[in-house]
């Protein structure tokens, strides 16, 4: 998810069907030991919808259940408009219906709207992360999982980012650290409480900083901007993302990106 390149963007594996033989989900506790074994930031499996939408989806990492992810939902509807041959779907998830357009190797959500609230430890996450300060306010948005966003003077520093994993691991959030300017912005998130100790490409993550940069002023209200992230990890990654409305009153947020299948196969789980 998130590139056009094989073995680059952030990996994600789909189970196209997650019910047992009598129709029934699959048992939770199989679905999360799958997705350990796998060892990917997340797994789907797609089930019967519920709600309305063209499948329902739950989405696991490694260490647990998220109700809602970026790269998931986004590689889900890819998954699910090649089989329905449709330019849309709509995605049941813990967070609400997601609906997302395809266009062949793009596609975009549209993301709930995630409200800002302050970072109670911040102090303690700048420490964390061996850097002095944030350029703008330390502050967190839920967007399935919470997110807490420290911005950096530079995109250098950004890369140079050496954390102390053992202290991140006690922020039961995802720690982004960002910095950029205009339309291009350059991310890493450290996900080590959900057991991802740094993400290629976080969707769940692009939304709210595209808010974030929107409600501080670094970006205008109906901008898209590109956000770079993984290649300290090898899996360099690109994420679109805009925000439409005004300070007072956002409306809609968008995050998108490219995807490429490289595997298809049969896991046999019993």
């Amino acid at each position: 998810m998130f590139t056009s390149t094989p073995l680059e963007g952030n990996p994600l594996g789909v189970f196209l069907d997650g019910t047992d033989l009598d129709g029934s989900d699959l048992d939770t506790g199989l679905m999360q030991r799958t997705a350990r074994e796998l060892n990917l930031s997340e797994t789907v499996f797609f089930l019967p919808s519920r709600a309305g939408g063209d499948a329902r989806i739950r989405i696991f990492t490694p260490a647990g259940e998220l109700p809602f992810a970026g790269h998931p939902v986004l590689g889900s509807a890819f998954v699910l408009a090649d089989q329905l041959k449709q330019d849309s779907v709509t995605l049941e998830t813990g967070l609400g219906l997601i609906p997302v357009t395809v266009s062949a190797e793009f596609g975009e959500m549209e993301q709930q709207v995630p409200v800002a609230e302050p970072y109670e430890a911040a102090a303690d996450l700048l420490e964390a992360l061996g850097v002095t300060g944030s350029v703008l306010p330390v502050e967190a948005y839920r967007n399935g999982p919470r997110h807490v966003y420290v911005a950096l003077a530079s995109e250098e520093e950004v890369a140079g980012l050496k954390p102390d994993f053992t202290r991140l691991a006690e922020h039961q959030a995802g720690v982004n650290c960002f910095a950029g300017g205009g339309r291009n912005w350059k991310t890493r998130m450290f996900g080590v409480h959900h057991g991802v100790r740094e993400d290629p490409a976080t969707g769940s993550a692009a939304g709210p900083l595209a808010v974030h940069l929107a409600r501080h002023g670094r970006i205008g209200f109906g901008e898209q901007i590109e956000i770079s992230q993984g290649a300290e990890i090898a899996r360099p990654s690109k994420l679109y993302a805009r925000v439409e409305g005004t300070p007072d009153k956002i409306e809609h947020v968008h995050v998108g990106g490219s995807a490429v299948v490289v595997a298809s196969g049969e896991y046999r789980l019993r």
